[in-house]
């Protein structure tokens, strides 16, 4: 079925990370100009809110900071009834609120891990001082910020600080939703963000994304090269290219953060979308033909919009693998090839 096939009000249901919602929100009004019969629900409600709906058959599609492990793969009847691929890139950002300080504070792994294990709690610390020469700072309490919820952005800034410290791999460890040591909890990426804001000396992890659109201020990140990067769609593509030369099959997934590379800011990650390779889940064939062609879009000409929304870009690489996993899709057994892909 084509673009310019009849559907009678195709009505598609995602959820998932809110990493991604910004992006997703562009795509949905950019997609619905083109092809108005299709409207589509996406629930920002976190990566881990994400994977329960889709492992509960009770959206059409989900998207997650964190791949699929292994416990939710089999409970999802195994990797072969399952399509798993990045739909964009982001990054993860130290964002702070630290009143009379106006130059971008450079931050290394190992500083930001013993920061949110809260064995660094003033902002004059010495560890912090040594790499920001000349900066005044302020003898002001640290504060850390961190997710509740069940959280993609979360699975990502973990991961990151788990290749930085054996303190932190070891206590604390890598996960949607940890046990953090020190500091508030908030909900979501507006949750962390206002935690932040209400605290002079406040520090969370949060999207680039989300910080730019609300002029939150982050800092710059120690890389693998040891050069302080800041996260933006040049930054991050960098290690797309890198990372999408592990990709295969019909479960693309490969980490990107601490990517090699003079110019790689440190704390990215892929978002994925999955969905069941047979889509006899949704109500109807139209219905999955609907979902199959959006996501061919959003992956392909969607990418086009993704520096403006603050994100990267999946590379030509990677989207050549995302249409190849994209054939196995069927309804009932029936193909259903993606219509209008370049």
């Amino acid at each position: 079925m084509g673009p310019g096939s009849a559907l009678a009000d195709a009505r598609l249901q995602g959820a998932g990370s809110t990493f991604v919602n910004p992006m997703m929100q562009r795509w949905v009004s950019e997609y619905q100009n083109k092809r108005g019969e299709i409207k589509i629900d996406y629930q920002s409600i976190g990566s881990g809110g994400g994977v329960k709906a889709f492992l509960d058959k009770t959206v059409d599609f989900a998207a997650s900071d964190a791949p699929l492990n292994k416990k939710e793969i089999a409970t999802a009847g195994g990797a072969e009834k399952i399509v798993e691929f990045p739909i964009i890139a982001g990054g993860v950002v130290p964002a702070y609120n630290l009143p009379g300080v106006t130059v971008d504070i450079k931050f290394s792994g190992s500083v930001l891990a013993d920061i949110f294990l809260g064995q660094i709690t003033k902002w004059n610390d010495p560890q912090i001082a040594a790499l920001n020469a000349g900066v005044n700072l302020p003898d002001v309490s640290i504060s850390p910020a961190w997710r509740t919820d069940a959280s993609g952005t979360t699975f990502i800034f973990t991961s990151y600080l788990s290749t930085q410290s054996g303190d932190f791999k070891s206590t604390v460890g890598a996960g949607k939703q940890v046990k953090w040591p020190a500091g508030t909890g908030g909900k979501g990426n507006e949750g962390v963000a206002a935690a932040i804001q209400q605290t002079a000396g406040g520090i969370g992890y949060i999207e680039q994304a989300y910080a730019d659109e609300n002029h939150i201020t982050y800092g710059s990140v120690q890389n693998k090269s040891g050069v302080f990067v800041k996260s933006s769609p040049d930054s991050i593509s960098r290690a797309i290219e890198q990372a999408s030369q592990k990709m295969h099959g019909n479960l693309l997934v490969a980490n990107l953060w601490n990517q090699e590379g003079q110019d790689v800011y440190p704390i990215a990650s892929f978002t994925y979308v999955f969905v069941y390779n047979d889509l006899a889940n949704i109500k109807s064939q139209e219905q999955a033909q609907a979902l199959v062609d959006f996501l061919a879009w959003a992956t392909h000409d969607g990418q086009s919009f993704a520096s403006d929304m603050h994100y990267a870009a999946l590379s030509q690489n990677a989207r050549n693998q995302i249409a190849q996993a994209m054939l196995a899709l069927s309804y009932n057994g029936t193909a259903m090839h993606p219509a209008g892909a370049k």
